[in-house]
């Protein structure tokens, strides 16, 4: 990641800071030294899912599968 002045930026760089995202950067817009904005790639696609990769974020309740006793009328 580097920062880039947009005082300093000139369209003849853009094609430049382009192909530097394209291989991976990210290039952070700058004015008065504070940032702006930030140049990123677009991702092609949607991520694919990894198998087990939420393990361990939730756990079930013991009772899950038992009835809920507040649907007892609806069940007769």
């Amino acid at each position: 990641m580097y920062e880039v002045r947009i005082e300093k930026t000139q369209s003849a760089e853009l094609h430049e800071l382009v192909d530097s995202v394209v291989n991976g950067e990210e290039v952070i817009f700058t004015e008065n030294d504070l940032p702006v904005a930030k140049l990123v790639a677009v991702r092609n696609g949607s991520p694919t899912p990894r198998f087990g990769s939420a393990r361990g974020m939730f756990v079930l309740a013991d009772d899950f599968n038992e009835p809920l006793a507040d649907l007892d009328e609806y069940r007769k």
